[in-house]
């Protein structure tokens, strides 16, 4: 059997946290706890969740940006962590990152062309016929024209800075992009656009998405699977219709709920749902308060996901 092409196994990240850093009994924020992921090649698969769930995280450490307290990643089989971890150039090659902000992630003193050819370089391409015939490609594919590389940033749309932003995570022609939010801070009117193109490039290239979302909009349109994380652990994951149609974690109906309604008509003071705590319960994943079934979901922390459908797991209590 094939194996996937990027696999997690019980990933754990763990912070030390407050004014404790140097103490001996300091506290830490267990920022990821056991996170069991795969992603197959030309899949996408989203990790959706409230901020501070531990989804980008998770991202972090696949791309080397966050060193794992315990765990294991794997590419097509291979350990990537620890003493099997690939350098830094190698594993830039594997799995690159769009950023969230594209007018941020762009440097505002460097033209589109430095930006593109600074990796080029970086990893031994140095004819310059061959940066300029790659760079001219992928300005293209982005949907851009080549003599945009003669410009500055501040010169772009967000959009288009977004598009910039696509085409230097694949000038080095990964396997592997990790979204981080890639059009929350775009103008809804091109957010389609960006989305398409992604959903493009997925197809012309052969690439496997991992997308970082709380979009859940963004995430039905795009994903094949979706996996629902809280406090650090994946609570649900299954296909994309499976959790949008089937939601069986509470949390996981929380947030299908938190779909806009354009029928809805908003009352002052009556919806505020009761929120997460800032801390796990003692004994519980998810709040009390919100668990709609404290016999399967308030039970002494489950340790692994049960299969409730094929594919379709949930983080809860045996029977």
């Amino acid at each position: 059997m094939t194996p996937p092409l990027l696999e997690i196994r019980d990933l754990h990240v763990r912070f030390p946290v407050g004014a404790q850093f140097f103490a001996r009994n300091k506290r830490i924020l267990h920022a990821v706890s056991g996170v069991d992921l795969s992603l197959q090649k030309g899949e996408c698969l989203s990790i959706v969740g409230e901020s501070g769930c531990g989804k980008s995280t998770t991202a972090l450490a696949v791309m080397g940006l966050q060193e794992p307290s315990d765990g294991d990643i794997l590419i097509d089989g291979a350990s990537i962590t620890g003493e099997n971890a690939p350098d830094r150039m190698a594993r830039a090659r594997i799995a690159q990152m769009v950023f969230q902000d594209p007018y941020a992630s762009l440097n505002p003193r460097q033209t589109v062309r430095g930006s593109l050819a600074a990796p080029l370089r970086l990893h031994g391409v140095r004819a310059r016929s061959e940066i300029d015939d790659r760079i001219e490609d992928i300005l293209r594919k982005v949907g851009l024209l080549p003599e945009h590389g003669a410009r500055l940033p501040h010169e772009f749309s967000g959009g288009q800075r977004q598009r910039i932003g696509i085409a230097r995570a694949l000038i080095l022609e990964p396997r592997i992009l990790m979204l981080d939010e890639p059009v929350s801070a775009l103008d809804v009117s091109v957010r389609a656009q960006i989305i398409n193109l992604l959903l493009d490039l997925q197809e012309a290239l052969s690439l496997s998405f991992v997308m970082i979302s709380h979009d859940l909009g963004v995430v039905e349109h795009m994903s094949d699977r979706v996996a629902v994380m809280y406090f650090g652990q994946i609570v649900e994951i299954g296909p994309w219709d499976a959790i949008f149609s089937n939601p069986t974690h509470p949390y996981t109906r929380k947030l299908i709920q938190t779909i806009p309604d354009p029928d809805t008509v908003l009352h002052p003071g009556r919806d505020r749902d009761a929120r997460a705590a800032p801390e796990p319960p003692a004994g519980y994943r998810f709040h009390p308060e919100t668990t709609g079934r404290p016999d399967v979901y308030a039970a002494p922390e489950p340790s692994e996901l049960i299969e409730i459908a094929p594919g379709h797991l949930i983080r809860a209590r045996a029977a």
